[in-house]
């Protein structure tokens, strides 16, 4: 009998979009099964109105077969390809796998705008709910607040251009038995089997004691995420307000007429504008500084995140270096 010949993609195979973009767009193709899915899921929805950005790394001896893939797998559904090449190096005190990012999106965007630069193409991105919930148990070990447990927003802005994560609601093996069922090959970075980093073990050792322990995890995980997410942007809501009333630099006796709970928020808010992250000790020494600049006398001073804020006259000050 002879073999029964692979099927052709449909794009009832793939995942629902939500949300759902506009086109035209582009694919951010890593080459993983996740892209790759979305990049035929993309040009069976849109054709003829995607393209395709490719980060090379040069991090591994695997990255030229990665890019090698995407060229292919480009060529087979007549979507334009982009590769850009990056130094992903890490800065002294930066993680590799923070360096990685920053330099990817900013690769990412790059090239959006050189696909259009009158006005830059949204941006797709294939991570989806494991991937959301491998950040939302990150966050948890390292007690992070809200912002942290919002895990990845569906939507976002970067360097001027959108980002969209359409899959957050997909399962990842449901993706790569669909991608065997079709016959279609993906590209396997091999450093995801290196249990050194923390979000391999999650994924190796977790995620499956997750599935027993509760097998809706994949719903109800990410729907926590998405309530923290609606928190935040309510805590976002406030901080604007209060903003205006405390003015920009912040006014110290406007502060100290606000709760501790809203004093934290708003500094919070001006510091992330100011590219500071404070850590939660520094932030409970400047609100207690705060409450204790009762004369003009008062000196504040204090290291926060990667810089230090200290009190000018009747306002505090942001200084980065």
């Amino acid at each position: 009998m002879a073999a029964s010949a692979t099927p052709k993609p449909t794009l009832a195979d793939f995942p629902e979009f939500a949300p759902a973009p506009e086109a035209p767009l582009a694919v951010a193709l890593s080459g993983g099964a996740d892209s790759t899915a979305l990049l035929i899921a993309s040009a069976l929805r849109w054709p003829h109105q995607v393209h395709a950005i490719h980060v090379h790394h040069g991090l591994q001896a695997a990255a030229d077969g990665f890019a090698a893939h995407c060229a292919q797998l480009c060529a087979a559904w007549q979507v334009p390809l982009i590769v850009r090449h990056v130094d992903a190096r890490h800065a002294p005190g930066e993680s590799p796998e923070d360096a990685a990012r920053r330099h990817r999106y900013q690769a990412l965007a790059d090239a959006a705008r050189e696909i259009n630069p009158a006005h830059p193409v949204s941006v797709l991105l294939a991570q989806q709910a494991d991937d959301q919930v491998e950040t939302l148990l990150l966050a948890l070990s390292r007690g992070a607040g809200l912002p942290g447990l919002a895990s990845m927003p569906e939507r976002f802005e970067r360097h001027g251009v959108h980002f969209v994560r359409p899959w957050l609601h997909a399962s990842g093996e449901a993706i790569r038995s669909t991608l065997e069922r079709l016959g279609q090959a993906w590209a396997e970075d091999p450093t995801n089997q290196d249990l050194r980093y923390t979000r391999n073990r999650i994924r190796a050792e977790i995620l499956p004691a997750l599935a027993r322990a509760f097998p809706a995890w994949r719903q109800t995980f990410p729907r926590s995420a998405a309530h923290a997410a609606q928190a935040q942007r309510l805590l976002a809501e406030i901080a604007a307000q209060d903003r205006a009333a405390v003015g920009t630099p912040p006014r110290i006796r406007a502060l100290q007429a606000l709760s501790a709970e809203r004093q934290a928020n708003v500094l919070r808010d001006w510091l992330r504008e100011e590219g500071l992250t404070p850590q939660t000790a520094q932030l409970q020494e400047l609100l207690r500084q705060i409450q204790a600049c009762q004369t003009r006398g008062h000196d504040l001073s204090l290291k926060v995140g990667a810089g230090r804020v200290a009190r000018d006259g009747e306002v505090l000050r942001c200084y980065n270096r």
